[in-house]
């Protein structure tokens, strides 16, 4: 066996395309500590700044105190706590909803909700850039599975007009794309999915405390309402700074994933304590509209200082600004050497994402302060060598 997973290891190096993990010693921040030294992120999904929030870290702090550690066992045995139970309501007011399901991660959010609303003889369809746990999901459902073009519209409805009339259609996209941060029309793919029978199902773990006028996500930014986007996702690891996902809709739907949603039903529930730090989170969301308002501030600078430096800025205007690179070594010797300077930012290669595109996958945040992005942009600016540029730059 390790032979032949040597062999496997070899070529992925080989390809440029080996992942190696970096061991952070600090919590959290604008800053971490790295190897023995402080450098300034701009990689962390910690878009409002609360993974290291006191409030976070004190409601932990004193539930664990009063309830311990370990949840115990799943939801349906005796795991499912009054403060899980609290945790549900609160997301399903946030985002209109009749109710709201946890899940311990997204991915198994996502592969729960899908298998458990269909199987053979159904029909998804999802678009080509969709997050690798939705695209399994399809896969493992057994409903009879396409993938459409990238927010293409035109290619969608041709591929519902020619499903036959038997079994459910899901349409299924990210509301906010991971890797490139533009955004799925949800109004409109929301208007196709009622002409054509089908329900929509939006990943919003990129969007949730972000996007919307309370921080709801991509829904309530597009103003639909549970009957235009019956099947919404969220995770609480990225804005809100905590751990685990949910899933809000009707309450049928939640019944639905309570009887059939096998990754909901065999998983041991997430601490109390985090579910408790979770619900100071979304207290944080509520009353301090001014993280999503920095933040946007933020982006914006980026975006007319890359613009003025000539960086290839990808289409976006969420918190995630990619720069397109293209190829691996490239992208990789631009990270190593902004890392050096002490600014760390990920190079994103296939197979997350399609041969040719790879990128420096910037993540910014309302921790990040104006001086940040221009201490990014410069060192930007210095790290973008000729020696780093494909001829056709």
């Amino acid at each position: 066996m390790d032979a032949v997973l040597r062999r496997r290891l070899q070529e992925r190096q080989s390809q440029s395309r080996y992942r190696r993990r970096r061991t952070v010693a600090s919590p959290q921040g604008r800053e971490i500590q790295l190897n023995g030294r402080r450098v300034l992120q701009f990689c962390s999904n910690d878009y409002l700044g609360l993974a290291n929030h006191p409030a976070l870290v004190d409601a932990m702090q004193q539930t664990a105190d009063r309830r311990g550690v370990g949840a115990g066992a799943s939801h349906l045995v005796c795991g499912h706590s009054d403060i899980h139970h609290q945790l549900e309501q609160r997301l399903a007011a946030i985002t209109g909803r009749d109710r709201a399901l946890l899940f311990s991660t997204g991915y198994m959010a996502n592969l729960g909700t899908v298998s458990a609303l269909l199987g053979k003889g159904d029909h998804i369809l999802e678009d080509r850039l969709n997050h690798a746990s939705l695209l399994d999901a399809g896969l493992l459902s057994g409903a009879r599975f396409q993938r459409f073009q990238h927010n293409s519209l035109d290619d969608l409805s041709r591929r519902l007009s020619k499903l036959p009339d038997d079994g459910q259609r899901l349409i299924v996209v990210d509301a906010v794309y991971s890797m490139d941060g533009d955004r799925a029309p949800l109004a409109e793919l929301a208007s196709l999915s009622a002409q054509h029978n089908a329900w929509l199902m939006a990943d919003d773990a990129h969007g949730f405390g972000v996007l919307g006028e309370h921080g709801a996500g991509s829904a309530q930014e597009a103003g639909l309402d549970q009957q235009q986007l019956p099947v919404l996702m969220g995770t609480l690891g990225k804005a809100i700074g905590s751990f685990g996902a949910f899933v809000a809709g009707s309450e049928t739907l939640i019944e639905s994933l309570i009887q059939f949603a096998r990754p909901y039903i065999y998983t041991t529930a997430m601490p109390p304590a985090v579910a408790a730090a979770t619900l100071a989170a979304l207290d944080l969301l509520e009353t301090e509209a001014w993280r999503r308002q920095h933040l946007s501030s933020l982006i914006t600078r980026f975006r007319t200082g890359a613009q003025a430096l000539g960086l290839p800025l990808m289409a976006s205007t969420t918190a995630i600004q990619p720069l397109l690179v293209g190829e691996e070594e490239r992208a990789l010797a631009i990270s190593r050497d902004l890392e050096e300077r002490g600014v760390l930012i990920s190079a994103i290669r296939p197979p997350t994402v399609p041969q040719g595109t790879s990128r420096l996958r910037i993540t910014l945040s309302a921790a990040h302060t104006e001086k940040d992005i221009d201490t990014l942009l410069e060192v930007l600016s210095e790290a973008w060598q000729p020696q780093h540029r494909s001829p056709q730059d």
